[in-house]
Formats: structure tokens, sequence, C-alpha cells
């Protein structure tokens, strides 16, 4: 390709929102630009690159022994309804309408729509496993988008959904694409962390998100400091380590407390005790009926609201609740007790780290008293109980035996086990087996978010002068640059290096551009960040100069010498 003809050149500066690295040089690089907020052209440079990722996913996949197929982009909403997940909160789901009146979802995910092709086949054990996957675009009406390919509206996934007879057989998928994914990541150039995770919006039991530890990572997992743990924020443990065991309980007192006692921060200063020494209430409200949740913490602690909604089998349907809220309980914001409110349909959970503690303060505020020396399990207990904690970089590791490091990272890829969770919320999603019964096929999904491993390969492969793509995913192998081309003795030599290179089958982006200093040609290289670069001046005679992105030396060589 001659830079002259390419459609979209590099420009000097990005534009002044642009704070993500990947953003910026794909911008200045003339591989992206945008159309609306979220939604992106890929420019030719863009677009080769993306090819080569899509390639090699569906080279390991073919391998793995999964089928690639197609499937619509407008679903019907009522394959949604099927599964509630019209109504859950999660992907922000957009929906049209057609002529007809007939509602269809721009899906974000596709689980209901191969479950519907799927159940139409009137399948039999002996038609089973099988892996089928797609190329699809996703569509996520995302609050605010931003960080470029990082998080957009609108963007193309590998998404694959399989189909087994039971549990066992469907672990030895999830391990065929774990292996399967870490190939492909692999052989794009990047380094990651298996990391478990929330099955969440999803469904199912388990699952494990391939992460690329970046600072701009939006998701934020915990490794231990020796290593034997790792887990994300939304599901990370630790171990609750006793606050005062050794401390006798007492009678619980109501005292006298000042008006001006607010918040957390007040009540240290007022007691003159540590943040884990007391009560703390949590308010959420389920979007759909309205009912009120009220989670009981130790005070140095934070709510995980994916443990909660997983608790108490709501996920994706609990909001912060808001002042209207808990005023509609009976209670004033700042002032929620532990316990009470009567009539009101309140439903109260117990973090297990209210069983760390003796003699919490807290629990029962009023405007000018608080209650002290609040005991759970004597004082008062909650139905539900279990572990709701946020997980914090220093805490105690599971096993107790180390300290957990908080790293963020970027969300390259995921793999999930659904198991029978959406055959059986759908109608007949049923297979024939070995007893000649009908029972509900065990699933598994597993996406790969192409646009955005694209820009984490720049987030983690770049310098201050522009982009170094890895050999495998680089719009072209070599950068071949004329210098002084006016000088028809150069010109002749770098068009004879630009055929020489392209019958030999190498992939070449010629800058041909006359009238443009060494300087910017140089720059531009640097900046589109193909793997090798090969000059021809004066300087160089009848060789060039051959020089690798990322690396300071360069050497004239003959033009038949050089190997990519």
């Amino acid at each position: 390709m001659r830079y002259t003809n390419l459609f979209g050149k590099t420009v000097r500066e990005p534009l002044k929102d642009m704070t993500q690295v990947s953003h910026k040089l794909l911008y200045q690089a003339g591989f992206i630009r945008e159309s609306t907020a979220g939604r992106y052209y890929l420019l030719p440079l863009g677009q080769r690159v993306f090819d080569k990722i899509v390639r090699i996913v569906e080279e390991e996949m073919d391998k793995s022994g999964a089928q690639k197929m197609s499937a619509p982009i407008l679903h019907p909403i009522e394959l949604w309804e099927e599964t509630n997940r019209d109504k859950s909160g999660g992907y922000e789901l957009m929906t049209v309408q057609d002529r007809r009146g007939a509602r269809f979802a721009l899906g974000g995910t596709a689980e209901e729509m191969f479950v519907d092709v799927v159940r139409r086949f009137q399948l039999t054990y002996k038609d089973m496993p099988f892996n089928v996957y797609q190329m699809g675009y996703k569509f996520r009406d995302e609050l605010r988008a931003r960080g470029g390919l990082m998080r957009v509206r609108e963007f193309i996934m590998k998404d694959a959904y399989s189909f087994h007879t039971d549990d066992q057989d469907f672990k030895k998928e999830y391990e065929n694409m774990r292996d399967t994914y870490s190939r492909i990541f692999t052989r794009v150039g990047l380094k990651f962390d298996i990391v478990p995770a929330d099955n969440g919006y999803f469904g199912g039991e388990y699952c494990h998100e391939f992460d690329v530890e970046s600072e701009v990572g939006e998701s934020k997992y915990f490794v231990s400091e020796d290593g034997s743990y790792i887990a994300h924020e939304d599901v990370a443990e630790f171990k609750l380590e006793d606050v005062n065991p050794e401390e006798e309980i007492k009678d619980m007192e109501i005292v006298e407390q000042p008006e001006w006692v607010r918040t957390m921060e007040d009540n240290i200063k007022n007691y003159n005790l540590p943040a884990e020494r007391f009560l703390k209430n949590v308010v959420y409200k389920n979007r759909v009926d309205g009912h009120i949740y009220i989670v009981t913490i130790r005070g140095d602690l934070q709510v995980n609201k994916n443990k909660l909604e997983k608790l108490l089998n709501l996920v994706g349907l609990l909001d912060d609740a808001t002042d209207e809220d808990i005023i509609s309980i009976g209670s004033k914001p700042g002032w929620v007790h532990s316990w009470g409110y009567g009539d009101h349909k309140v439903t109260f959970v117990a973090d297990n780290s209210l069983k760390t503690v003796k003699n919490f303060v807290g629990g029962q505020k009023e405007e000018k008293t608080d209650s002290i020396n609040v005991n759970y399990g004597r004082d008062f207990k909650h139905e539900i109980e279990g572990d709701v904690a946020l997980a914090q970089s220093g805490f105690t590791s599971p096993d107790g035996k180390s300290k957990l490091i908080e790293k963020k990272g970027i969300e390259v890829g995921n793999i999930f086990q659904l198991g029978q969770h959406y055959s059986k919320k759908m109608r007949d999603a049923v297979f024939v087996d070995s007893d000649g019964k009908s029972k509900e096929f065990f699933m598994g999904c597993y996406g790969i978010g192409l646009g955005r491993t694209m820009a984490t390969i720049v987030e983690v492969s770049h310098d201050d002068k522009g982009i170094i793509w890895p050999d495998a995913v680089a719009p072209y192998q070599v950068h071949l640059l004329g210098l002084n081309l006016e000088d028809s003795e150069i010109r002749n030599k770098a068009e004879q290096a630009y055929k020489y290179l392209t019958e030999k089958g190498v992939e070449v982006l010629y800058d041909d551009r006359e009238g443009i200093n060494p300087g910017s040609k140089f720059a531009d290289s640097d900046l589109i960040g193909i793997p090798w670069r090969v000059v021809v001046s004066k300087r160089t005679g009848d060789g060039v100069e051959i020089k690798k992105r990322g690396e300071e030396k360069s050497e004239i060589i003959e033009l038949a010498e050089f190997q990519v």
C-alpha cells in the first residue's frame, strides 16, 4: 500500500477529551475515527489489525472444535422476557420497534438467541456436545462511553455458546475454552491473568475473566502476596479477624449522643473508637417491586453489592436506596436502624463480620441518643446471613497466610458456566437423554471483545513515540520509507525495493510522499508502529537501513538479506 493512496493519515495532536493512551494513539496514527459517542469507524489501518485479531481467534476456535455461525442482530423481545433479562440491569438494553409493532432488543449478549435456535432442533444426547460461535454486533446503551474502543456502545464481539448433557461434560469444554483463550491472547501479544469473577447478569455459578494488568483497566482484582489466591473484587474473599476477642460482653445501653454526630467519622471522633467497633447499615431497593433491604455490616467494611445480589438471588435488580425510600419505611437518612420498623416490609441482611466484634456501638440511633454494647445474636439477629463484604488491599487472604494486593486490569475476554440457568427459564430448551427422558441442557458461554483487545494491545505496547504492534497483528510487516524522493535515483531504488518486497509476499506500507522531510516520515513511522522500518536514502547507497520498532539500533544491509 502506498501511503499517498492510504485513506486515513496521521495527525500530530489528539483531541482534548482523549485521556487514554490507546485512544490517543489509535486516533493520531490513523486507525480509528469516532462517529457518534461510543461508535467508531475502523479506518483501513485499523481494519487490518482488527482482521488479524479475528483471524487468530477463528483459527484457535476452529482448532478447539467450535463451529462458526451467525445470528440476527435484532433479538425478539419475547426471548428476553422469557429469562426476565429485559428487566434486569447490566447491559442497558436498547430496544426498537418495527412497522408491525414487533419489539426487538439490540442485544448486548446473545444467550437467548442461541438457546432459541438450538431448541428448534429437538436434540438428543447423540447430538451433543457442541460449541457454536459468531463474530456478532453488540449494542450497549452505556451511560458514558469513554476510552475510545475500551467502553463503547456498538462493537463486534466473538461470542460462543456450548451445549452439554451434564455438568461433567461441560467442565471439559470449559477447560478447552480456557486453554483456547490462553493461546489466543498469547498469540496477539498480551500477558494476562485468569481471574475468577462473578457471573452476574449472565447467570450460572462461576466464571473467569482474562485480565491484562493496566492502570486504565476497569476490572479490580486481588492477588495474594504469595500468589496462591486470585479473585475479582466482585467475588474476592478474605479472612475476617476478630476485633476484640478478649473483651467481656456488656449489657446494652441507650446513651445520650451529641446532635452533631451524623457520619462514621463523627462517631469515631465522639467515641474515640476505630471504625470496626461501629454498626453500619446500608439500604438497597429492588427496582422491580420496590422492596427495601437493609444490610448491617461492620463499620470499617463496605458492602459488595454483587455478593449481596447473589445471596438474595436478585442479580442485577438492586439499586441504592434514595432518601425518599428510607423515609418511606419510617426512618431517616443517616439514622437507619439495625433492627425494627414494625409493619414496614423490610428485609434485613447480616454480614458475617457482625460475629467478629463484641459490644458494638450503634444500631438504634435517634436524634440525641444511640445504643452501645450491642452484640449480634443476643440483641438482634437477622434471618439472612452471609459474606457480603468488599475485599480491600491489605486484608488477609482466605487461608490466613498472606495479604491481598489490589490490581487493575482490562477485561479482554471471559468464560462463563451457565449451567441450566437459561434452559430452565426458556420453554422447551431440552434434549432427549439416553433413558428417553427430556432434560434441560447444560450451557457455557465465552466472549472476547475484539476492539477492546486491539486497544489493550496499544495500552501495553507503546512508547513515547507511538504504537509498537506485535508482529502477529501489525497492519503491515514493513514500513518502507523513501527519503528525498525528489531525487529520481532514490525514487527508483525505493520503487524497486517496494516491488521486491511485495513480490516476496511481504506486507508493505510504502511512504512514497515527496516533499516531506525525513524527520516527519520517521515520526509517522514510529507513531503507526509497524514492526520493521526499511529506509532507502542517499546514505543507504545500494542497500537499505533496517530497524526494528522499539529498538534503537539500525543497520544497513543488502535488501536480499532482509528477513521479516
